[in-house]
C-alpha cells in the first residue's frame, strides 16, 4: 500500500479496533485527524458493520468494520496537525463528502459554518444529519394475495388433527399432532417449528401434498414480525408450499408464497444497510450449506439414520433456493434435479 505520507510512521489497523486518541489518516491520504469518539453500528445479525469515528476537529468518518485504515504510530508535533486539519476543506458555507465503493470508508456530509466574529479561523464543522426516514409500513399479506390461498376449514388444531387421522400409522406425525392439538400459539417458536416439521413430514415422507399444504398454510399467512428464529419456520413452510404448487401447476399460488418469502428483504429503509443485506443474502444463495461433509461422513460411518437427517436438511436448503428462483451458482433446472434426487433418497 503506497501513500503520499509513506515517509511517516503508520501502521495498518482494522476499523473495528480504532480507539479514542488515535491519529487516523483521512481518505485523501494526506492529512490526519484525532479520533474523539468511536461508535459501532451492528448489522441485523448483531455483527459490527459500521464504525463511526467522530473527529476532534469536527466531522464523522464512517468506515466499514472490516476495512483496513492507517493510524500514525508516533506522537505528532503540537503544530503538525491542528483541529482545522481534521475537517475536509471547502468554501465558506460549502459542503464536502467522501464516499467509497463497497466496503470502503465513507464520510458523512459535513457543512462548515462561517465564524461569527469575522476571524479567518473556521468554526467547528457540523455534521448534517440525513432527513428522517418514514417508518416502514406494516408488512403482511395483501387481500389479493390471501385470496389465492384456500381458507382453512375449522380451527388450526382441527386441520392438524385431520392430517394426523389420515396417517394413523405414522408415529412422527402422531407425536407432532399430539403436541399441536393441545393449542397452537403462533407466538411460540417451538410451536411454529412443530407445524413446519409436520408439513414437511406429510409431504416428504408420506407424499401427502394436500394435507401438507393445509398445515403449511397455517404458517404461510403469518407476516414477518422481525424475529429471525420464528421466521425460519415460516420460511421453510413457504418454500415447501411453493414447491408443491409448482409441481401441481398452480403457478400463481406458488408465486404468492415466494413473494411472502422475500417480503423481509425489502423492509430495510436505510439504503446502505439494504445494500449490505442484499450482498449478504446473495452470498448465502450462491454459497449455500448443503451439508456435503456431514452426509459423506455418515455414509463412511455406515450410519443411514444420520445420513437421512442430513439429507432432510439439504432438501430444506434446496427448497429455499428454489423458492428464490435459484442463484448465480445453481439454476432452476439443476435445483429441480437435486430436489428430486433428495426426495428419492429420503423416501427410499
Amino acid at each position: 500500500m503506497t501513500h503520499p505520507t509513506a515517509s511517516l510512521n503508520y501502521s495498518e489497523r482494522q476499523a473495528g479496533s480504532l480507539r479514542t486518541g488515535d491519529l487516523l489518516l483521512l481518505p485523501d491520504a494526506e492529512r490526519t485527524a484525532e479520533i474523539q469518539r468511536v461508535d459501532v453500528d451492528n448489522d441485523d445479525f448483531g455483527s459490527p458493520a459500521i464504525v463511526r469515528a467522530t473527529l476532534t476537529g469536527g466531522g464523522v468518518l464512517r468506515i466499514a468494520a472490516g476495512s483496513v485504515v492507517l493510524v500514525r504510530d508516533a506522537e505528532p508535533d503540537a503544530t503538525a496537525d491542528s483541529p482545522a486539519d481534521a475537517a475536509p476543506e471547502s468554501g465558506a458555507g460549502g459542503a464536502a463528502a467522501a464516499s467509497a465503493d463497497d466496503g470502503g470508508p465513507e464520510l458523512q456530509l459535513v457543512q462548515h459554518l462561517p465564524a461569527d466574529d469575522g476571524s479567518p479561523a473556521a468554526a467547528p464543522a457540523v455534521v448534517v444529519p440525513p432527513p428522517p426516514v418514514a417508518p416502514p409500513a406494516a408488512s403482511g399479506p395483501s387481500e389479493a394475495d390471501l385470496a389465492l390461498i384456500p381458507v382453512a376449514e375449522g380451527t388450526p388444531e382441527s386441520v392438524v388433527e385431520a392430517a394426523a387421522e389420515a396417517h394413523p400409522e405414522a408415529l412422527g406425525v402422531l407425536l407432532l399432532s399430539d403436541r399441536l392439538t393441545k393449542g397452537i400459539n403462533t407466538k411460540s417458536g417451538s410451536c411454529l417449528k412443530d407445524l413446519s416439521d409436520l408439513a414437511h413430514d406429510l409431504f416428504v415422507v408420506l407424499k401427502d401434498a394436500e394435507n401438507a399444504l393445509a398445515v403449511a398454510d397455517l404458517l404461510n399467512v403469518l407476516p414477518f414480525d422481525g424475529n429471525p428464529g420464528r421466521w425460519a419456520s415460516v420460511e421453510a413452510s413457504l418454500a415447501l408450499a411453493s414447491y408443491i404448487c409448482r409441481q401441481r401447476g398452480e403457478e400463481e399460488r406458488a408465486a404468492v408464497y415466494e413473494k411472502f418469502l422475500r417480503a423481509p428483504d425489502a423492509m430495510e429503509t436505510d439504503p446502505f444497510k439494504a445494500r449490505i443485506n442484499a450482498k449478504v443474502r446473495q452470498r448465502s444463495l450462491n454459497e449455500p450449506n448443503l451439508y456435503d461433509k456431514e452426509i459423506f461422513r455418515a455414509i463412511d460411518n455406515s450410519n443411514p439414520d444420520a445420513e437421512r437427517e442430513w439429507r432432510l436438511l439439504r432438501l430444506e436448503a434446496l427448497l429455499f433456493l428454489r423458492a428464490h428462483g435459484g442463484s448465480q451458482t445453481i439454476g432452476g433446472p439443476e435445483l429441480e434435479r437435486r430436489i428430486g434426487n433428495e426426495l428419492e433418497s429420503v423416501r427410499g
